[in-house]
């Protein structure tokens, strides 16, 4: 996970390198859908899941089979694949002016309270990636159950330059 607090000077592609991130492949639809799709100044992101090569990285719901810490993960995981996906479509995340809106949806049991703190996985290097002062409102929101058994989804929108 990323340690850094607040906003930091430079670009968002700096920032990467300086926390020794490396984007993963950007992911690809499981469904008939597109990703990304732009339209004016806001970038959209289908909704984002923490996968590895095509394939679920965690599996199971937080309170069940998963602990808050593997949630937090899966965020971040997921995240990852949002700013991927960002990149992808933008051809840099210096295009990325702000971060409107992180909705981050958790497959839970009944009895697992702790959703705010698994969903700053995601928030948290978000903020790392584009400053502070570029911070989105943010849903959270405890569900049943997720496509293929996944324990997040995120769904973003990114106003761009």
């Amino acid at each position: 996970m990323v340690a850094r607090k607040g906003s930091q000077a430079g670009s968002a592609e700096r920032r990467l390198q300086e926390l020794g991130i490396q984007l993963p492949a950007p992911p690809t639809p499981f469904g008939s859908y597109v990703e990304t799709l732009q339209t004016g100044n806001l970038l959209f992101l289908s909704g984002m899941l923490p996968v590895a090569d095509h394939k679920p990285k965690y599996v199971g719901r937080l309170g069940n089979e998963l602990d808050a810490d593997a949630g937090r993960d899966a965020a971040y995981t997921a995240a990852l694949s949002a700013l991927a996906a960002a990149k992808a479509h933008l051809g840099s995340l210096d295009r990325v002016a702000r971060v409107v809106r992180l909705g981050v949806f958790i497959a839970t049991s009944g009895e697992f309270f702790d959703q705010p703190r698994v969903a700053d996985g995601a928030s948290d290097l978000l903020r790392d990636i584009f400053g502070g002062d570029k911070l989105a409102v943010r849903s959270v929101i405890g569900v049943a159950s997720l496509p293929l058994g996944m324990p997040i989804e995120l769904e973003l929108i990114f106003e761009v330059a």
